[in-house]
């Protein structure tokens, strides 16, 4: 049971290792883009190609799903990434139980979106856990874990798809030990817990008061989705990367750049004092914003609305940045 990319990786090593795979179950084709054109998951996708019997039931909460399962008798249910909560009677029917792999080191990180919150928050480790579902959100008792660590530049695609690869192995580790009855499972600490609640549209908009490494973070999190947005001159902008940038007091000028390496300090130098939470500074290759910390944050690509994507330097010499503008937040709409 999967639908999102992560769940690839543990399809193909099931099937790679001769695992009996009855059947497929993933979310519904949804309709997607400007044209609204049906999508299938990526998981659909991968089982044509395997060709694996494919079923997408809208509920699992009804008869015909119950009976849908009950005709496919599996010994043990793998869950990855599908995107639904599994019933208490779907919990109990395999012998062996419904194994989750889950991106994160459990019970840090509970919930939908392990991974894009662990770098929004700026942990600089993470990882995978297999553990045995259970009625609560991502409480069951855990088989095992494996760690990996975070770039301080890593973006949320370049640490899913490397635990995506980390948890199928983990799985293959895990369905021997089951199997073999040689891997009991170990109740997590729920004094412990953390959680990582579904992404809104609001998360990805910018707070400038915070401070530039937490909104780089938040960067590297939320894009594509929900997308981290500003307005500027009334337009919605997506920042789609950025850098923890110079110290304030290199600025020679609001609307100005850093001083270049070895030119003289002193007069129309600036200090942090001069500079609010959104201000924008500019050079000829330099686009960044002033952070609620004083810290610069770089804006090296954005999206103006109904635009192409471009970097800072090119959206900064093609706006002509007036002294004294700001990137809004779309938090005061």
């Amino acid at each position: 049971m999967g639908s999102a990319t992560f769940a690839l990786p543990s399809l193909d090593r099931l099937f790679e290792r001769g695992y009996e795979i009855t059947g497929v179950i993933t979310q519904p084709d949804k309709p997607s883009g400007r044209g609204q054109i049906l999508q299938s998951p990526p998981v659909k996708r991968r089982a044509v190609d395997l060709h694996l019997p494919i079923y997408q039931p809208a509920s699992l909460k009804t008869e015909e799903t119950r009976t849908l399962i009950q005709a496919l008798g599996p010994d043990l249910v793998v869950v990855v990434a599908y995107g639904k909560i599994l019933p208490p009677w779907l919990l109990h029917f395999p012998p062996h139980g419904c194994i989750n792999v889950h991106g994160s080191i459990l019970p840090k990180y509970r919930g939908a979106a392990p991974v894009h919150w662990a770098i929004a928050n700026g942990e600089t480790t993470t990882g995978v856990c297999t553990m045995l579902l259970d009625e609560g959100l991502d409480t069951g008792p855990v088989y095992l874990c494996r760690e990996t660590a975070i770039g301080p530049n890593e973006t949320v695609a370049e640490v899913y798809d490397r635990l995506g690869g980390i948890g199928a192995d983990l799985l293959i580790e895990t369905l021997e030990g089951v199997l073999k009855d040689s891997l009991e499972p170990k109740p997590q600490d729920n004094s412990k817990a953390t959680f990582a609640p579904m992404l809104k549209k609001e998360h990805g908009f910018i707070d400038w008061r915070m401070a530039a490494v937490e909104i780089h973070n938040r960067v590297r999190a939320f894009n594509p989705w929900p997308g981290t947005a500003a307005k500027f001159r009334g337009v919605v902008c997506k920042i789609l990367k950025t850098s923890v940038g110079v110290a304030c007091e290199g600025l020679n000028e609001l609307g100005g750049g850093p001083s270049p390496p070895g030119s003289p300090e002193g007069e129309g130098e600036l200090s942090n004092r001069q500079f609010k939470p959104s201000s924008i500074v500019t050079s000829k290759n330099f686009l960044a914003v002033m952070c609620g910390d004083g810290g610069l944050l770089e804006i090296m690509r954005l999206q103006p609305e109904n635009r192409k994507a471009i970097s800072g330097a090119d959206f900064a010499n093609g706006a002509r940045i007036e002294p004294g503008e700001k990137f809004e937040s779309l938090m005061d709409n």
